[in-house]
This record gives structure tokens, sequence and C-alpha cells, in this order.
């Protein structure tokens, strides 16, 4: 497991940060050390991110040496046995994707990219098992975990001022759907006709931290 820094932002936030690659392990230490820091006295707000935790506090009622070195403790005790500590058991979910075309408008230049014809870039993105690393970007957007490596294609050069909703895209080693539309870098080679974000919705997202993720075939248009 690496050993992460631990820093001060500002006078009422602590982030720890472990060094990259994102792992699921590194991320499961994360969400552990979070669910822990949620118990903490004078802690406001606990944010899991990619590869980093953020703990705000407050700094009238709070000791931050003390939190900094019980933030440290906790990383390196690991995950603990308290079933109270533990993140909650993930659940399996399958998002249908319409592939290609004017749904995904970018499958040719990953499949450029890759060397893959765009129908095994269709195949080989649907065979993977992605887990919910964090969320973040916007309401309901999941960082995925688990793309296959030769489907690794980096952001567009120019971002995009509108990306429908439910596109589904490829970012460097990562993939991902835009819940609402709006401006977006990453690589779009399908879209789901799922609600990835409903404020009516308890919980409104759809998806949640260590959830794992199947993507099916509705359709390809190569």
């Amino acid at each position: 497991m690496p050993v992460p820094r631990i820093y001060f932002l500002g006078d009422e936030a602590l982030v720890c940060e472990a060094p990259p690659p994102a792992t699921l392990e590194v991320q499961r230490r994360i969400w552990a050390v979070a669910a822990q820091a949620r118990g903490w006295d004078a802690v406001r707000e606990v944010v899991p991110g990619m590869n980093n935790l953020t703990i705000a506090f407050d700094a009238l009622d709070a000791d931050a040496a003390a939190l900094a070195a019980a933030l440290e403790a906790a990383w390196h005790a690991g995950e603990s046995n308290d079933a109270s500590h533990a993140p909650p058991e993930g659940r399996d979910i399958e998002i249908p994707v319409s592939y290609g075309g004017a749904a995904g408008p970018d499958l040719a230049d990953v499949a450029r990219h890759t060397g893959l014809a765009p129908e095994d870039v269709v195949r080989r993105h649907a065979a993977g098992v992605y887990t919910v690393f964090f969320l973040g970007f916007q309401p309901g957007f999941a960082y995925l975990g688990g793309l296959d490596a030769s489907l690794h294609t980096p952001r567009r050069a120019e971002p995009r001022l509108a990306v429908p909703a439910g596109s589904v895209g490829i970012g460097g080693e990562q993939t991902g759907i835009y819940p609402a539309a709006s401006p977006g870098g990453w690589q779009l080679i399908g879209r789901t006709a799922l609600a990835l974000f409903d404020p009516a919705r308890q919980p409104p997202t759809l998806l949640l931290p260590g959830d794992r993720v199947r993507f099916t075939i509705a359709e390809i248009h190569a």
C-alpha cells in the first residue's frame, strides 16, 4: 500500500493524497478511512476523491494536529474490522448503451488511436467490469476504474461546448457517463437512456462509490 501525503488545505481542511496510479486497492482504503473520519469530533464533511480524501473540520473545536495524526493512523491501520467503519457493499448495475453513430461520434477516433476496429472497441468496452471510484465533476458523474488498457485514449484536444446527457466516454485511463448536458472533453463512444441523476430519487444518483458497472450493447452504429 503506498504511503500518502497528508497536508493542510487552508485552516479548516486536511487532504490525504496517495501517489498515482489510481487502483481499486487504494480506493478501498480511501473509502474505509472516510467511513472512520465521518465519526470524528469536529469533522464537518468528508469528501473521497480519486486517490485522495479531503476532511473539512471546525477549526475552533478541532485539534488540527491530532486530526492529521488520526488520519495517518487510520490509513496505515488499513480497513477496520468494525462493520460500522466499512464502506457499503457495492451493487451490480447494468447500463445499456447505443454505441457509435450520433450517440458515439468519437468511436471512429478511438478506433484509430487504439488500432482496433470500431466493433472491437465496443466489444472490449462492454466486456469490462467497472468499479465506481468516486463521484465528481457534476452531480452523479461516476469515475469508473477498470478500463481495458487497450482502450486508453487521451481526451479530445478541443472539448465540446455541449455533451448530451447519458453520453458514455473515454478519458485517458477511465470511462464514464455524463449525467447531464454539459461541456466536456472525453471521447464519446455511445449513449444510454438511463437517468444517472434525478433529484426526486432517493438517492438521487444512480451510481454510488463501490458499485460495479457493466455496459450492455443495445446497438452498434459503426
